[in-house]
């Protein structure tokens, strides 16, 4: 995707999926995903060149924003935003953001078709507004935003870009840059976890619900998602025709740390704790992550001493699965492959999901076990489990 107009071209349809979700918005899919960064400059680096991201538009004191800078990088249907708060009189909202919780994401900005609608139809039902309805334009048309408050200081803006044809959106100017590392082969994002407080994953489940619009897809309690040591309890939130998928975690009572509650201490509260982003070739994916410097979790070797008998027959072969530490997961609609990275930050906070469908649209429940006890290890490694 070099711009907008194939984004505008793609059919994602609005076909109802999930008859529960009530689907008063609707919503096409994500538009883009922003970070609050120390470095942004260094940050869009950092994912072209371990994840395949390219170079796609930029706004700063070039292009007349003076108090902070923005780099957006690109790979198929998604965009990326890194967002660092310029030197000034005052410590802005930025710089708290970051000194709070370290680079992390902000913005989950969702496309629409009415972004006025969507802001009025979620405030009325009890949201809080994060800024009104706003018209912006430049040479090439205009977009029109407006945002509400989600868990902790994330926030969903709603962006309706029917009427524009640049690159990105107004205020912001094509990147050109002579550095734009090859694909590593990632699609779209599949879902994005956020971690909530103790007892507040009912709370923000009810908030997608009612003010959004949402259908509880599917509820893991800790007896699902639990290790010798620690437990977690998770709903995954969807929108009516699928395209958004939030699962809501939050820590339940183990012997010791778990990873929410180690998250929610170095993140300083509730936030988006990975973005899974799907790819038609795990495998290649993933081979051309390591092969860029990219770690991924570590899973032992014994998970692929049962997981054939679990999953049935699959088309990749095992042993190159088990190389990778790739994971297999089975429901009755078909199977998936997923891995997770280790943070891509230095606080224990936020990492990615590889994932791949081969039919799959579970959240691979199967792996569990194997995911909690290696994410544990990390833990003890670093001393917080």
């Amino acid at each position: 995707m070099k711009d907008l107009t194939q984004v505008k071209n793609f059919n994602y349809g609005l076909e109802k999926i999930f008859p529960d979700a009530e689907d008063f918005l609707p919503i096409l899919g994500t538009d883009y995903v922003e970070y609050y960064v120390g470095n942004a400059k260094q940050a869009a680096h950092f994912y072209k060149t371990a994840l395949g991201f390219q170079s796609l538009a930029y706004a700063g004191l070039e292009t007349g924003i003076k108090d902070r800078t923005s780099y957006v990088v690109v790979q198929d249907k998604i965009r990326l935003v890194f967002t660092t708060p310029m030197p000034g009189t005052y410590k802005t909202a930025i710089d708290e953001h970051i000194t709070k919780h370290g680079d992390g994401v902000k913005v989950i900005a969702l496309w629409v078709e009415d972004a006025k609608k969507s802001w009025k139809e979620t405030t009325k039902r009890g949201a809080k507004s994060y800024f009104e309805p706003r018209t912006e334009k430049d040479e090439d048309g205009e977009v029109v935003r407006a945002g509400i408050h989600a868990y902790g200081d994330t926030v969903h803006i709603f962006v309706e870009r029917k009427n524009y044809n640049g690159t990105f959106m107004p205020g912001f100017e094509k990147w050109e840059s002579h550095y734009n590392p090859e694909s590593v082969g990632l699609k779209y994002i599949d879902h994005m976890v956020g971690n909530v407080g103790w007892g507040e994953m009912n709370t923000w489940a009810k908030f997608y619900n009612e003010t959004m619009g949402f259908a509880n897809l599917i509820t893991f309690d800790d007896k699902d998602i639990s290790t010798q040591f620690t437990a977690l309890m998770s709903k995954v939130m969807t929108n009516g025709n699928g395209r958004i998928k939030f699962p809501i975690n939050e820590p339940a009572e183990g012997k010791k740390k778990s990873q929410i509650e180690e998250y929610l201490d170095f993140y300083g509260g509730p936030g988006c704790q990975h973005i899974a982003v799907a790819t038609d070739d795990i495998v290649f994916t993933v081979s051309e992550m390591k092969k860029r410097g990219v770690e991924f979790l570590y899973v032992p070797g014994t998970y692929y001493d049962t997981v054939g008998g679990r999953v049935g027959q699959i088309e990749e072969d095992m042993n190159i699965l088990k190389e990778h530490g790739i994971m297999v997961d089975r429901d009755d609609e078909g199977y998936l492959l997923q891995i997770f990275t280790k943070p891509l930050t230095d606080r224990p906070t936020l990492f990615f999901e590889i994932i791949q469908r081969k039919g799959a649209q579970s959240f691979g429940k199967g792996n569990f076990q194997a995911l909690f006890e290696s994410i544990e290890a990390e833990q003890s490694r670093r001393g917080t489990l």
